[in-house]
C-alpha cells in the first residue's frame, strides 16, 4: 500500500478520517494525500463581466483554503509522514474518484456523516457513492477513537462465490501491514441457515490457499444479518468490519439495500469496503 486518499472538508468526520488515515500510513509507510472539492458557483469559475465575484476575492479565498488544509496537515499527521494536498473544483464524488485515479490511490479513507434521513440524502450520499464506485478500498470511518488499534479485523461474508475471493486478497494486503487477528464471520439467520459444520466447511475451502496470519472461524446466529454483524463486532471488541462491494447495492454483495443502510447507519466501527 503506497498512497493514501483522504478527502476533507474540515469537519469533525473528516478529522477523524485523518486520524486513522495517520496511523495507517505509519504501520505502512505510505504517502498521504489530502484532498479538498470546493463547489462553487459558475460565478466564481467565470470570471466575465456577469460575474459576481472578483479575481482578488477568489484568489484570497483560495489561499485561506490552503492555509486551512496546512493546519489539518500539521495537526493530524506526524512529520515523518509524506502528506500532499490537493483543491479541486468539482461535484464531490466525481472529484474524489478522478483524482484516486490520478494518484493511483490503493486506499480511500473518508468520513461519514448521515445521521438523520434528510443529512444522508444531502451529505451522506457523497459517501455511498464513492463506497459503490470506486476501484480501490474504501474505509468508512463515523467516530473518534483514540484508543483505536487493528487489532482485530472481521470479514463478513457468505463465502459462497469465487469471484469473492479476489476481494479477500485485496483485504489480506490491508490486513498484513498489522499484527492482526482476522476473524471469519458467516451470519446465520432463520431464514438463510446452515449447520455449523456446513458453514464452517465452505469457509475452509474459501481460504484454502491464502496465508492467512492468526484467524478465526466464526458461525453467528441471530435474527438478522446486520444485527449478527454488529452484535459479534460487540463482543470481541473489533477495530474494523470489512465487506465486499458489488457497486450495486453499496456496502455489501450478499446484504439488501435495506441491511447495507442499517449497517451505515448503526454501525460506529469503521467499515472496510472492497469492490468486487
Amino acid at each position: 500500500m503506497k498512497n493514501i486518499l483522504v478527502p476533507i472538508d474540515f469537519s469533525k468526520k473528516s478529522e477523524f478520517a485523518s486520524k486513522m488515515a495517520a496511523r495507517i500510513a505509519k504501520k505502512s509507510n505510505s504517502v498521504v494525500y489530502l484532498l479538498h472539492i470546493i463547489e462553487l458557483p459558475t460565478g466564481v469559475v467565470d470570471m466575465g463581466p456577469a460575474s459576481s465575484f472578483s479575481i482578488p476575492e477568489s484568489m484570497l479565498y483560495l489561499r485561506k483554503i490552503r492555509e486551512r488544509i496546512l493546519e489539518f496537515k500539521n495537526s493530524f499527521f506526524s512529520k515523518s509522514t509524506q502528506v500532499h494536498y490537493a483543491i479541486k473544483l468539482q461535484t464531490p464524488y466525481e472529484g474524489i474518484l478522478k483524482y484516486a485515479d490520478k494518484i493511483n490511490a490503493d486506499l480511500i479513507v473518508m468520513g461519514y456523516k448521515g445521521q438523520s434521513e434528510f443529512e444522508e440524502i444531502i451529505i451522506g450520499s457523497n459517501t455511498e457513492k464513492v463506497v459503490r464506485t470506486a476501484k480501490m478500498p474504501v474505509i468508512v470511518v463515523k467516530k473518534d477513537n483514540e484508543k483505536f488499534r487493528m487489532k482485530n479485523l472481521i470479514f463478513a461474508s457468505s463465502f459462497k462465490n469465487e469471484d469473492k475471493k479476489e476481494v479477500f486478497r485485496k483485504f489480506l494486503e490491508f490486513a498484513n501491514h498489522f499484527d492482526s487477528k482476522i476473524h471469519l464471520l458467516k451470519i446465520n439467520t432463520p431464514s438463510k441457515f446452515e449447520s455449523t459444520q456446513e458453514a464452517t466447511e465452505k469457509i475452509e475451502n474459501f481460504i484454502e490457499g491464502f496465508d492467512l496470519p492468526k484467524y478465526s472461524i466464526n458461525i453467528y446466529n441471530d435474527a438478522l444479518i446486520e444485527k449478527g454483524i454488529l452484535n459479534f463486532a460487540n463482543n470481541i471488541n473489533a477495530d474494523l468490519i470489512a465487506l465486499s462491494t458489488s457497486g450495486r447495492t453499496g456496502l455489501s454483495h450478499l446484504f439488501s439495500a435495506s441491511v447495507t443502510k442499517s449497517l451505515s447507519k448503526k454501525a460506529s466501527k469503521p467499515i472496510l469496503t472492497i469492490r468486487v
